[in-house]
């Protein structure tokens, strides 16, 4: 079976970059901006192969003024909230509570509950808490996130034995680089997918003055399609972001309709290559033929995907040309990452499966599964199901995938306790390369722990940067501390930080 190995992402950049990596030159003083960029899905590889095909290319410019790290591991499990949690908290799931945007706390209540009945609820946080998910907008103002969530749709728990919803912010354990900017003065602004990302403004509820939230999920116009099934409805999803980026850049607020300050920190994702990854063929818009994800072992994109890679290419092209314009490329640090890769990238593991099974696990109480499962039992008598629930697991696990179950022992070294902590799965089971529980809408998934979910791309670059690559293996929770020190901030004003002794990327030269 052929795998993607860390050491192939490594050689592929080398030979992209030969001749060009030398040791990192020194900075004077810290800078004053950090545009903070993901790229969600994208691989080492696929930037490692980018560059090398496209010498003159947006990410081969950065690559050229950059400390690349071909070997950065993004958190696991590899979900987009754990994946972005990691970057701006430098913590993992032990100190941040946070294991997937959709999960589960034992001590929580469901949505309009009242916090009756018995404790131990599901807790999503995307598409589902928006005021109307079908829209855009998500029912409200971009820029206002109280007007884009319902919070009838909150989960709740009690504080002080008052029954309150419980909003994204309210959720993450710990606090983000965001919330330490704002302490010392700055401006802060963020866009991403779903008014969910609230949480961004961290347990202090202000994290973030400029958050500029759409609806990846939203219906494109005049169809019943999302967003998120077509390669073209995602690149105008991921454009309108970036122009309010630019806005940003320009000395606007993200919508450009009122004066505001540079933020010292900001930034995006991009969901473009994580859709051209996942879909299949062409949608509503799109040019027929169009196919998704890769072509082979080596990570040679589909079609699709293709466009999608040169689409985001371009778009980081007209972030940097609003730098220059603005006079701000010399001052501003930008750090390209990534929140997941996705998972196969070879076509030839490609194993859908169904996850339900899962639902008949004794004493059964949650479970999300894309390339890996994890599991909560009821925690009102989880104590009397574990051993039934860990017996029906392993021999369900050749019909499943399972390469691997993590038992709660297990878990509890890794992070908590789940006999005592609240968030922590009972179970999480990880799969055999190339398994992906999916009906037939998708042929790649993250959410996992193999290589292809973890490796991802990290690069941070500058016009005084050399260029260079670092062989260490890296975890992306040390861009938290790298954004600090970019700032002249203690890193360890972050709670993970110290909690987890992250440590800053290498061979940063601040």
């Amino acid at each position: 079976m052929k795998t993607l190995s860390l050491a192939l992402a490594a050689g592929t950049l080398t030979a992209a970059l030969a001749g060009a990596l030398s040791d990192s030159s020194a900075i004077a003083a810290p800078y004053k901006h950090v545009l903070l960029i993901s790229v969600d899905g994208l691989h080492a590889l696929d930037l490692a192969n980018y560059v090398a095909a496209n010498p003159k290319s947006s990410f081969a410019a950065l690559a050229h003024t950059g400390i690349f790290y071909p070997n950065a591991l993004t958190s696991a499990p590899s979900d987009s909230f754990p994946g972005f949690v990691a970057q701006v908290t430098g913590g993992t799931p032990k100190s941040t509570g946070v294991f997937y945007d959709d999960s589960y706390d034992r001590t929580y209540f469901a949505p309009a509950s009242d916090c009756k009945g018995e404790a131990g609820a599901e807790v999503a946080f995307a598409e589902n808490i928006d005021v109307d998910s079908k829209r855009l907008d998500a029912g409200g103002k971009p820029g206002d996130f109280r007007s884009q969530i319902d919070p009838a749709k909150l989960p709740m728990t009690l504080v002080n034995g008052k029954c309150s919803v419980v909003y994204p912010h309210d959720f993450v354990r710990v606090n983000n680089v965001f919330e330490i900017v704002k302490a010392h003065g700055g401006h802060t602004a963020w866009s991403d997918k779903h008014p969910a990302y609230e949480w961004l403004n961290g347990p202090s509820g202000k994290g973030v003055d400029d958050l500029y939230a759409l609806e990846q999920d939203s219906l494109i116009p005049g169809t019943k399609v999302k967003t998120t099934g077509s390669f073209k409805a995602e690149r105008d999803f991921d454009e309108a972001r970036v122009k309010a980026v630019i806005n940003e850049i320009r000395g606007l607020d993200s919508t450009g309709a009122h004066p505001a300050a540079v933020p010292t920190l900001f930034g995006m994702n991009f969901q473009a290559v994580s859709v051209g990854q996942k879909l299949p063929k062409a949608g509503p818009g799109d040019e027929a033929g169009l196919v998704g994800g890769y072509l082979d072992a080596s990570g040679a994109p589909g079609n699709g995907l293709a466009g999608q890679l040169a689409y985001v290419d371009g778009a980081l092209g007209e972030l940097m040309v609003a730098l220059k314009d603005n006079h701000l490329a010399s001052s501003t640090l930008i750090i390209l990452a990534s929140k997941h890769g996705q998972s196969p990238i070879d076509p030839a593991t490609f194993q859908p499966l169904d996850d339900d099974p899962y639902t008949k696990t004794p004493g059964y109480a949650f479970h999300i599964a894309d390339d890996a499962a994890l599991i909560w039992l009821k925690p009102q008598d989880r104590v009397k199901n574990l051993a039934a629930a860990q017996d029906y697991l392993e021999k369900s696990s050749k019909a499943e995938g399972i390469a691997q179950i993590q038992t709660p022992n297990a878990l509890a070294l890794a992070y908590q306790d789940p006999a005592t902590d609240s968030r922590t799965p009972d179970f999480i089971a990880t799969v055999n390369p190339g398994v992906v529980y999916t009906s037939g809408s998708k042929i790649a998934e993250h959410g996992g722990a193999n290589a292809n979910d973890r490796n991802v791309a990290l690069l941070i670059s500058s016009p005084s940067l050399k260029s260079a690559s670092v062989p260490a293996l890296v975890q992306t929770t040390q861009v938290a501390p790298t954004i600090l020190r970019a700032l002249g901030y203690n890193a360890n004003e972050l709670q993970s930080v110290k909690l987890e002794g992250t440590q800053a990327l290498p061979a940063t030269p601040f």
